[in-house]
């Protein structure tokens, strides 16, 4: 244990199973990390309502980051100092990377007479469609439905339908970006680009030069953290193929889905 690792991880599909979203395959290894020392970031397309009740479930008491990198959440007491461009709010530095979601709401307010019929989206949907979309729970929808930088489209038509609304939300400043379930509207943010960030104010704040950053992703809104980290573990999806990345060193990928893929990775690379 001479390296020092700080673990990135996706959540649905990843950390947590793509179906029931239990985590419990991984409770040993993220208790064998926990006693290691060794940071679990989740980097996730969740909300800030749903990580405060997640991290407590997992008992992290780590940074995160929210909805595809839009803002990372650091516990002050995490870092001796307060990074530089974050602002404090309710016990967190916060490093905003998105304008909020009212912007996005107003963009697709502007774009929807071009598709009427074609999409939904979660601030125009009840809690209980929200549930029915996503397999949540009404009270996991209800935390799930509080965006702060980014909004979820349900999309209903087409494909080329698809990609000419993709392209309005482009012109007007968009960046959408497919998850396992959801087209998000958002700004030009993603989970590479926090993971970075937040990777850097780790080796700055703790001094640690030997350190090697680890991103666990199964999906296509995964791919920029999987391409910045130095170890990429892509997890088998039992929905979708893996994610196709431009690198080739540094690259895992589980035999197993979810989370009995995560920890049979984590154990093979870091407790072998």
């Amino acid at each position: 244990m001479n390296k020092q690792y700080v673990i990135f991880t996706d959540l649905d599909g990843t950390l947590l199973d793509h179906y029931n979203y239990s985590f419990a395959p991984a409770l040993k290894t993220l208790e064998k990390l926990k006693q290691q020392n060794i940071p679990v970031i989740a980097n996730t397309s969740k909300t800030f309502a749903e990580l405060v009740e997640i991290r407590g479930a997992l008992q992290l008491n780590t940074p995160f980051i929210v909805e595809n990198g839009a803002a990372v959440y650091i516990p002050t007491t995490f870092f001796k100092h307060q990074p530089i461009g974050t602002k404090l709010q309710s016990g967190y530095w916060v490093k905003e990377f998105s304008k909020p979601v009212s912007h996005w709401l107003e963009l697709l307010e502007n774009i929807k007479t071009g598709f009427e019929g074609e999409f939904d989206h979660f601030s125009n949907m009840s809690i209980e469609q929200i549930s029915q979309a996503t397999g949540l729970s009404p009270h996991d929808a209800q935390l799930a439905s509080q965006r702060e930088y980014c909004e979820p489209v349900l999309w209903l038509g087409d494909e080329p339908s698809k990609q000419l609304f993709v392209q309005a939300s482009q012109e007007l400043g968009a960046s959408p970006l497919q998850g396992g379930r959801f087209l998000h509207i958002t700004g030009e943010c993603n989970k590479g680009q926090a993971l970075s960030w937040l990777f850097n104010e780790y080796k700055k704040c703790n001094g640690q030069a030997d350190c090697y950053s680890i991103a666990l992703g199964d999906g296509h809104n995964d791919i920029h953290m999987l391409e910045v980290a130095d170890i990429a573990i892509r997890i088998l999806s039992p929905t979708n193929p893996p994610p196709k990345l431009k690198r080739t060193k540094g690259v895992m990928t589980s035999s197993q889905c979810g989370p009995s893929g995560w920890a049979e990775c984590i154990d093979s690379l870091i407790f072998s």
